[in-house]
């Protein structure tokens, strides 16, 4: 009789929205799959299923489409706390093998993929808090406020410029990780804070946004600008002087672990429950590597 046709080993990666990070993301997992592809008995799929917009309801939402095809493994990021997003835990009762990436191990059993979040942050308000010489008004954009890495860098940022009696915190807006969104709010800021020194973000599309309504405003001197994260308009950014520098995560890791953690997952291996693919500074030096493929 002939072999039987092996199984299709298929991975699902769900982020909080479509966004150009996420593309990164999506090219180190794939090149994690052709990796594997050799050691895989059977066909070795990934897929891309990004919600229209980041929100709880749109993001469950695509998550129960997902589970209806019923995939080896799902790697989400989590745009608010698992208990808000009952699919996660519906996945895992089917038999689903789910891992979070760009996010803390939200919990017992469920792996996180991503870097120390807090710690970003930290690294980015002591970095602009040391440019402005601890005085002045600095504003902090938010990204989805109930998203738990964007939450973190946030209360990690006003910790660090709280230490600084000399600088004054002010409403930097709020992006939801959408790009134009970011311009819109931050060109709001700058309008209404003629005396702004600094400005930091918490997600990938903040600086950008904040970029934007930098050079719109004609402020690019007056305004100093620690970024996050390291995607090509971020480093070309950098690289112009518009933002002084950004700290970055490494997106590209990021799905790279988190399909190879979805695969030893789906063979009944022990994973970690967390694993830190760690942080990177993007300065003007260094700025060209991450305009590269």
């Amino acid at each position: 009789m002939p072999d039987s046709p092996a199984s299709v080993t298929r991975f699902v990666i769900v982020p909080k929205v479509a966004h150009p990070w996420y593309e990164e993301v999506v090219r180190g997992a794939r090149r994690q799959v052709d990796a594997m592809a050799a050691h895989v008995t059977g066909p070795l799929e990934l897929e891309y299923e990004p919600p229209a917009q980041a929100s709880t309801e749109t993001q469950e939402s695509v998550l129960e489409r997902v589970l209806a095809t019923r995939p080896t493994g799902i790697a989400i990021d989590l745009v608010d706390s698992v208990a808000q997003l009952p699919a996660v835990a519906r996945a895992r009762e089917l038999g689903v093998a789910v891992v979070v990436f760009d996010s803390p191990a939200p919990e017992p059993g469920v792996t996180g993929v991503g870097n120390d979040f807090a710690e970003q942050g930290r690294i980015a308000a002591t970095r602009l808090a040391t440019l402005l010489d601890g005085v002045g008004e600095v504003a902090v954009m938010r990204g989805v406020p109930e998203a738990p890495n964007h939450d973190q860098r946030y209360r990690a940022q006003l910790a660090v410029l709280a230490e600084h009696p000399g600088i004054t915190v002010v409403d930097g807006g709020a992006d939801w990780d959408d790009i134009e969104r970011a311009e819109q709010e931050a060109a709001a800021v700058l309008r209404d804070r003629p005396s702004l020194r600094g400005y930091l973000a918490c997600d990938a599309s903040g600086p950008i946004g904040i970029a934007r309504a930098v050079v719109a405003a004609g402020r690019g001197d007056a305004v100093t600008v620690v970024g996050m994260d390291s995607i090509a308009p971020i480093a070309a950014a950098v690289a112009d002087g518009v933002l002084e520098s950004s700290v970055a995560t490494i997106p590209r890791m990021q799905g790279a672990m988190a399909v190879l953690m979805l695969w030893q997952a789906s063979l009944g291996q022990p994973i970690p429950r967390f694993v830190d693919t760690g942080i990177e500074v993007v300065t003007a030096a260094n700025a060209a590597e991450y305009l590269t493929g």
